[in-house]
């Protein structure tokens, strides 16, 4: 299990790690667009990386590759909401290729997929950190070597409590 407090730590296999949450805290009843990061347990769906700067992963969960036209959209009102599309769209999206190194590694948590409800929130992800750890808009982020470390030593059955 991996444990998020609302302090900005995260603890896994006796370890505790500094983290960034979205700049509205930790929320039960998350919004799209609050950035509140959702309080409750969720499973880690998959991971997204960049091949070109991420040579190696270790882990057992499902990799994908990012590519240049990949996007997550957070528009509700899309029948794409919360889910990974690609470029051109007319809705409201998040690129996965970015300039910033902050999606060089996305783990997709289970927030709002299944069923997804529109506004509920979207593209709630544990990624990279910025340098000082700045909030995020509702993700849990940690350095990138914590965040290797993390997807190393997770199994499939790993679960993320955000409290």
């Amino acid at each position: 299990m991996i444990i998020v407090k609302k302090t900005k730590e995260l603890f896994f296999l006796n370890k505790k790690y500094k983290c960034a949450l979205g700049y509205r805290g930790i929320k039960k009843n998350k919004k799209e667009g609050d950035g509140a990061t959702p309080s409750g347990i969720y499973n880690l769906t998959k991971i997204y990386y960049r091949k070109d700067k991420i040579k190696k992963i270790e882990s057992p969960l499902k990799k994908i590759a990012i590519k240049k036209n990949m996007i997550w959209c957070d528009d509700s009102n899309s029948r794409f909401y919360n889910k990974q599309s690609y470029l051109p769209k007319k809705f409201s999206y998040e690129k996965l290729y970015r300039k910033d190194n902050v999606y060089d590694i996305i783990i997709v948590i289970d927030y709002n997929l299944n069923p997804i409800k529109k506004n509920k929130g979207s593209a709630i992800f544990l990624h990279i950190a910025r340098k000082n750890y700045k909030p995020t808009k509702g993700c849990v982020a940690v350095k990138k070597k914590d965040l290797l470390f993390i997807l190393k030593n997770i199994t499939k059955k790993t679960k993320i409590r955000i409290d």
